[in-house]
């Protein structure tokens, strides 16, 4: 099993981008949706104890809006402010590894619109089953994530459809902001249902959408007190790692294989890349078995922590700490000991195997 972690030299964050700060908003309209109900957030006593730290909470997004996993979140915000300004049927069209094209086509179903969704080559064909349940046309193209996105831009630019993508193009800026507001709800729930505020945040990031999301909220909420945030990729398309490391946009071509598929970008969203510059303490990489482990961990908890499901891009954070928390050396280098409270997110739950 293998990680990387690079400490980050903080950089002041200027709002280039025009980030909203409007959350009261954001939380009402997910509160008024039918489906909307707040997800589980896990106390892993046992697991704190044996790794000799205050607390380990792990946020379950794995019955978000029976959609296993946390998109839908972004993109149900997002949706709904473009069709506000729609009196007409919408079109929606995206690319996605399968969560985020998943939760287009559920909101564009729930709402009466279509969606046309693209995915990568060697897309997982259970993922594709999964939005196809939902309505959605789907077509696996023989190219890359990123790729992919670009011939979703184009066909959707092309034939007068709307693009709903969660990273930036430079006709999408205005949805991408709206998709990374939305994701403050999954904070703001996280929190409320906790005593006392983290001291350590680690979150995941393919692209970094999320991750923009979930600093942007942290770092309004906390102002100059922000919690230690540590972003953690898949070392086989690291993107933000390196563009942090070489304080220059870095890009992953080919095809990278990861198991974590949500992961599994090779381009930084570069709206959200100067946020996690600015906030992220660390940025970290793992290898597919870190994963593995949290995956198990997630299945099989020590003591009497709960289970529950958590699938291959949710369960890398949990295989990290887990790992991580062993060794006083890294200890020593994320400054945790054992006042330390751990918030965590498992972003998707495991896949169903029919």
């Amino acid at each position: 099993m293998a990680y990387q972690i690079q400490k980050n030299n903080l950089h002041n964050y200027r709002n280039n981008y025009n980030f909203d700060i409007n959350f009261n908003q954001v939380f009402a309209f997910h509160h008024s949706l039918s489906q909307y109900y707040p997800t589980p957030l896990h106390n892993l006593n046992g697991l704190a104890k044996l790794r000799k730290v205050k607390r380990i909470y792990v946020k379950d997004e794995s019955c978000r809006f029976n959609l296993n996993a946390f998109k839908g979140l972004g993109v149900s915000y997002a949706m709904n402010k473009v069709l506000e300004k729609n009196t007409s049927p919408v079109v929606f069209v995206t690319a996605t590894d399968g969560n985020h094209g998943r939760a287009v086509a559920w909101y564009a179903k729930y709402t009466g619109n279509d969606a046309i969704i693209f995915m990568p080559h060697r897309s997982e064909q259970r993922r594709v089953k999964a939005i196809e349940e939902m309505g959605a046309r789907t077509f696996v193209l023989d190219l890359n994530y990123d790729d992919t996105v670009r011939y979703a831009d184009k066909y959707a630019s092309e034939n007068n459809y709307v693009f709903l993508q969660d990273t930036a193009t430079e006709n999408n800026e205005e949805n991408v902001r709206n998709i990374i507001l939305g994701y403050s709800t999954l904070v703001e729930e996280a929190l409320s249902f906790m005593d006392e505020k983290p001291t350590h945040v680690f979150v995941q990031a393919g692209v970094g959408s999320l991750a923009g999301g979930v600093i942007w909220y942290l770092s309004n909420r906390y102002k100059g007190k922000v919690p230690y945030i540590g972003v953690i990729e898949s070392s086989a398309c690291p993107c933000i790692y390196e563009s942090v490391v070489k304080k220059s946009t870095f890009f992953i071509e080919g095809m990278p294989k990861t198991i974590m598929a949500g992961l599994n970008c090779g381009e930084p969203n570069y709206m959200t890349l100067p946020l996690i510059d600015a906030y992220a303490s660390w940025v970290i990489q793992c290898d597919d078995d870190i994963t593995i482990r949290g995956m198990e961990l997630a299945r099989h908890p020590v003591c009497r922590d709960p289970a529950f499901s958590s699938g291959e891009s949710g369960a890398v954070g949990l295989g990290f700490i887990d790992m991580v928390l062993q060794n006083k050396q890294e200890r020593d280098k994320l400054k945790i000991d054992e006042n330390s409270i751990i918030l965590l997110f498992s972003t998707e739950g495991e896949l169903r195997n029919e």
